[in-house]
């Protein structure tokens, strides 16, 4: 097989390293969902508590004590963030995507002109 031409193989070296950005977005987006499951569950089971539960939460290597409110407010801000940011790798995730799909057929367009 003939030697590929420089500029095609720019080409794929972009496209690889394309490929690893979406592999590490791919990443991010399944930690950030985890533990948006993760802060979701522990909104539902504080909500099963009583307002005069006892609650600890960690702070370093310690745990605090707080209040059913500060809990709930805390937790429902890291949600929210959470929701935000999962959004937000999802868009660029698309956009990655529809990228790696211009660059694949810019590839196969100067395979087949060869």
């Amino acid at each position: 097989m003939e030697e590929l031409p420089p500029q095609v193989q720019h080409q794929l070296t972009q496209f690889q390293q394309t490929q690893q950005r979406a592999q590490a977005l791919a990443t991010q987006r399944r930690q950030l969902e985890i533990n948006l499951r993760e802060t979701e569950r522990a909104l539902k089971e504080l909500e099963n508590l009583g307002e005069d539960a006892t609650l600890y939460k960690s702070v370093g290597r310690i745990m605090a004590e707080t209040n059913s409110s500060n809990a709930k407010e805390e937790l429902e801000d890291r949600k929210e963030t959470l929701d935000l940011r999962v959004k937000t790798v999802e868009r660029q995730q698309e956009r990655i995507n529809k990228k790696m799909e211009e660059m694949r057929a810019k590839i196969q367009d100067a395979l087949r002109g060869q």
